[in-house]
């Protein structure tokens, strides 16, 4: 808008001192150094709410999240999901080769089955001896001996069914299936590969169960609390503030780095789909009452910083002093420089210059509106004044 306005002002200014000879020209060329500002450039400074405290830094990570290994050597026969595919709970995703496991089922409900017959046959006998028993017919010793084969085959029988369960589980544990809704993020395994017990065959994530897994300086960890909350941005997302709250803090500091782990859940309900993404924020553990200035407001030259101030319908150019940069609204702290109620320019050019006139502007310039090529083709139907 302000660029604009420079443009539009500064061919008004040419174009009426080439109709009105030198002595209007001098004079357009000093209307031209004037600054035409419209009310929306300018911003008036004001105390704000200026949050402190420690910086956290980490990345985007599920809360559910599932490495998939093998619990048997087979080979892969099949890989159903690939990186990015949805997933259902209990769907299947990979299979493994089931031939072996499928004979020791088979042998495992055999020995089941013999197990059964010779429980089911020494408890008949066991029966009929203790109704001879009672008329006399069979001697004690007979009936002890017949109750200590019918219990050994009561053992017998419950080990065979134990191991019959076991061949059952051994064999559903060839068809790896989803623990839960989610994304596959990472698949390690191809149809022919060979896995052995524990090698990682794919990942699944519940992507809407995100999180911030940040770290805190141990210098500054006494002033993070449960419940705290917290303004980041996530790298890929550079112009959203994501809100989130302190969850958990890790009673350990890392030995390595000294920084202890704090866990931030989200309060946004829109939230990054991708995990392992960077992320920095503030922690809010306070919060002060200071002069806050725009980022846009602000010019930086070397090491020097300066806002545009405009005062008495000029442009002031005023050194600031800044502090630290509120995360919420990337708003800077002014600590000296400026008070409250000063104007300056929101977005301030290059091309302006301390003490220059500030004009304020109302509505575009009539010479502006008026001037079109078709104007500038024709000569004017009344004559020139004094001509």
């Amino acid at each position: 808008m302000l660029q604009h306005i420079f443009l539009v002002l500064a061919f008004g200014a040419a174009l009426a001192g080439c109709n009105k000879g030198p002595q209007a020209s001098d004079k357009a060329a000093v209307a031209a150094a004037d600054v035409l500002i419209a009310p929306e450039d300018l911003i008036t400074v004001r105390n704000g709410s200026l949050v402190s405290g420690p910086v956290i830094t980490g990345s985007i990570q599920p809360e559910r999240r599932a490495d998939l290994r093998a619990e048997v050597s087979a080979v892969v026969l099949r890989v159903l999901k690939e990186n990015g595919e949805s997933v259902k709970r209990g769907e299947l995703l990979v299979r493994l080769d089931d031939t072996s496991i499928r004979d020791s089922v088979t042998s495992a409900e055999a020995a089941a089955r013999s197990a059964t017959q010779t429980f089911d046959q020494t408890e008949r006998q066991l029966q009929r001896l203790k109704t001879l028993r009672g008329s006399g017919m069979a001697s004690l010793q007979q009936l002890e001996d017949t109750e200590i084969r019918r219990n050994n085959a009561q053992s017998d029988l419950v080990a065979a069914q134990a191991r019959n369960v076991q061949a059952r589980q051994q064999l559903q544990r060839t068809e790896v299936r989803a623990p839960f809704d989610g994304v596959v993020s990472e698949r390690k395994v191809s149809a022919g590969d060979t896995a052995q017990i524990g090698k990682e065959l794919l990942k699944v994530v519940d992507t809407t169960s995100m999180r911030f897994e940040g770290f805190v300086s141990a210098d500054r960890i006494s002033s993070v609390k449960l419940g705290q909350n917290v303004a980041f941005r996530v790298n890929g997302y550079n112009q959203k503030i994501f809100s989130g709250t302190v969850k958990r803090v890790d009673p350990a500091a890392n030995p390595t780095t000294r920084q202890v782990e704090v866990l931030v859940g989200f309060i946004d309900s829109t939230q990054p789909r991708v995990s392992g993404l960077y992320a920095e924020g503030r922690i809010e553990a306070g919060s002060s009452q200071v002069l806050m200035i725009p980022d846009a407001a602000v010019v930086r030259n070397g090491d020097k910083t300066y806002a545009w101030r405009v005062a008495d319908a000029r442009l002031v150019k005023t050194s600031l002093v800044v502090g630290e940069r509120d995360p919420r609204r990337g708003d800077f702290a002014v600590l000296s420089g400026l008070s409250d109620g000063d104007q300056v320019v929101r977005n301030p050019l290059s091309t302006l210059k301390d003490g220059q006139q500030v004009v304020a502007a109302t509505a575009a310039p009539a010479a502006a509106v008026a001037v079109t090529p078709d104007t500038l083709a024709k000569p004017s139907d009344k004559p020139a004044a004094g001509g």
